[in-house]
C-alpha cells in the first residue's frame, strides 16, 4: 500500500493535504485519453437564429391603427357631448328678455300731428339724395331680418289668401344661448308643413339653418322661432344685427316709412310710403291692436316689417287687414300695442287667455243707456275659458283679479298680469229683470298655443 502512494506522488497527483505546484500544468483532454465529442459535450447544443415574423409587425401596425381609430372615435364623440355642457358653464344662464315700454303720445304731440307744415320744393336732386338715404336705412335694417319656411315642397295656402310656405321675421332678441325670431304664426298652422312641421332660417347673407318653434300665440297670430348659435358661422353671427325697437305711439300721419318683406308676393321686397292713418283697431280676443295704414301697394296675405327713418320698426305688416277691400296696402299692427306679449313669448312664457271680445262703456254710453262702467262682452269664444266660466254675452266686466277695468285697455293689462293655467276670480254686472245685479265667475286662464 505505501509503495502505490508513492507511485501517485510520482505521476503528480495531489494527495490530501498537498498543494498542486504553481508551474504545475494539468494535462490536455487529448492526453488524458478523452475524445474530442466529450471534451466539448457541454458545447453540442445548437443556437438556431431567430426568424423574423413579418406578419406579426403588419399585425402589430394594425392593432395601432385600430386604437388610434377607437382612440379618436371616442375623443370625438366625448367633445361633442360635452361642448353643450361646457358652453353651459362659460355662458352662464339665459338672459331675460326685456322690452322696454313706450310713453303714450301727449297732447302737444296730437295737435302737431294736425299742424300742416311747409312742403319743400322737391327737385331732381334732392329727391335723388333722399331715395339712396333711404335705401341705406333698408339695407342696414334688413340684417335683422329673416326668412322663415316651412321645410316642405307644397306651397300650403290659407283661408284668407296667405302663402303658409314662408314669412318674413326679425331678429328680435339673442340670449346668449340662441337667436329668437319673430314671425306671423301662418306657418305653424296644421296644414303648413304637415303634423309634425319642422322649419329653416334664411340670413340676410344667404345662410340658413334649422329652427324651431318656442311659443307661439294663435290670438294674435304670432311666434317665436329658436336658431341655436352652435349652427351659426362667424360670419352669419358678425352679419346679423337685433331689431331696433321704435315707438308707434308717437309715429304721426304722414311720416315717412319702409316696407321691408315678403309684401308683394316674394322675399326680400321693398317698398317707401306715408303713414295714411292710425284711427283704427284690430280686435282680438281679450286684447285689441293699432292699425298703421299706410299707402304702400301690396298683395293681400303678404307679411313683413314696417320701418321709420331711423330704421326703428313701427309694426308688423299683416296682408289680411282689410284684405276684402279693393286696391291691397301695407297695413301693420302697432309694435307698441305688441310689445308686452312680445316679452312674454321671447321669454318662453304662455300668453294667457280668457277668450271675449268687448268694448269699452265711457261716461257718455254709461249715462246715455244706463250701462254700467268697465268692459261690455259683444262676443265669448268658443271653447274658451270665458265660455266654461258661465260668462255671456251682455255682461259688463268690471274686475279681473284684483285690477279695476274701466275700459278694453285696462282690461286687456289685467288680463296680462294672469298666470296661464291658474284661477282668476272676474267680477261683473249682468242684465236681470230688475236691472244689472253682481255676478262672479271663476275663470281658469288658458293660453292660445
Amino acid at each position: 500500500m505505501q509503495d502505490e502512494r508513492q507511485m501517485k506522488n510520482q505521476e503528480g497527483q495531489e494527495t490530501p493535504g498537498q498543494e498542486m505546484p504553481k508551474d504545475a500544468v494539468p494535462k490536455s483532454a487529448s492526453e488524458a485519453g478523452l475524445g474530442e465529442e466529450e471534451q466539448f459535450a457541454f458545447l453540442q447544443e445548437k443556437v438556431k437564429p431567430k426568424e423574423k415574423k413579418q406578419g406579426r409587425g403588419i399585425a402589430k401596425l394594425l392593432g395601432t391603427a385600430v386604437l388610434g381609430l377607437v382612440f379618436g372615435g371616442f375623443a370625438c364623440v366625448s367633445f361633442y357631448m360635452l361642448t353643450p355642457w361646457m358652453e353651459n358653464v362659460l355662458q352662464g344662464e339665459k338672459g331675460a328678455v326685456t322690452i322696454p315700454e313706450d310713453e303714450e303720445p301727449t297732447e302737444e304731440d296730437v295737435v302737431q300731428e294736425d299742424v300742416v307744415q311747409e312742403v319743400p320744393v322737391l327737385t331732381l336732386e334732392n329727391y335723388q339724395d333722399m331715395m339712396e338715404s333711404l335705401y341705406s336705412i333698408a339695407r342696414d335694417a334688413e340684417k335683422s331680418l329673416v326668412v322663415v319656411r316651412v321645410s316642405d315642397d307644397e306651397a300650403w295656402m290659407a283661408d284668407d289668401g296667405r302663402d303658409m310656405r314662408n314669412v318674413t321675421g326679425m331678429i328680435a332678441a339673442d340670449n346668449g344661448w340662441e337667436i329668437l325670431i319673430v314671425a306671423d304664426d301662418v306657418v305653424c298652422t296644421g296644414d303648413a308643413g304637415g303634423e309634425n312641421p319642422q322649419w329653416s332660417v334664411t340670413f340676410s347673407d344667404g345662410s340658413s339653418c334649422s329652427a324651431t318653434l318656442k311659443k307661439r300665440d294663435k290670438n294674435r297670430g304670432l311666434a317665436v322661432f329658436s336658431v341655436s348659435r352652435m349652427l351659426l358661422s362667424d360670419s352669419t353671427k358678425n352679419n346679423i344685427h337685433k331689431v331696433v325697437w321704435g315707438n308707434s305711439n308717437i309715429a304721426s300721419r304722414g311720416d315717412v316709412v319702409i316696407a321691408l318683406g315678403n309684401m308683394f308676393g316674394y322675399d326680400n321686397g321693398l317698398g317707401y310710403g306715408v303713414i295714411s292713418s292710425k284711427k283704427y283697431d284690430e280686435l282680438f280676443a281679450d286684447a285689441s291692436c293699432g292699425v298703421l295704414a299706410t299707402d304702400i301697394a301690396a298683395t293681400s296675405g303678404g307679411n313683413g316689417v314696417l320701418i321709420n327713418q331711423k330704421g326703428e320698426v313701427l309694426g308688423l305688416i299683416r296682408g289680411e287687414i282689410w284684405s276684402e277691400s279693393s286696391g291691397a296696402t301695407a297695413n301693420a299692427l302697432a309694435i307698441s300695442d305688441l310689445k308686452p306679449v312680445l316679452e312674454m313669448l321671447l321669454n318662453g312664457e304662455s300668453v294667457p287667455y280668457i277668450g271675449i271680445q268687448g268694448m269699452t262703456v265711457t261716461d257718455v254710453i254709461s249715462s246715455e243707456q244706463g250701462l254700467p262702467r268697465g268692459v261690455y262682452v259683444t262676443q265669448v269664444r268658443e271653447d274658451s275659458p270665458a265660455m266654461y266660466a258661465g260668462i255671456q254675452n251682455g255682461d259688463i266686466i268690471q274686475k279681473v283679479g284684483g285690477t279695476e277695468v274701466t275700459g278694453t285697455s285696462s282690461y286687456e293689462k289685467a288680463v296680462l298680469k294672469c298666470t296661464a293655467g291658474t284661477q282668476v276670480r272676474v267680477r261683473g254686472k249682468r242684465r236681470g229683470n230688475g236691472g244689472y245685479v253682481d255676478v262672479e265667475f271663476m275663470v281658469t286662464v288658458g293660453s292660445q298655443e
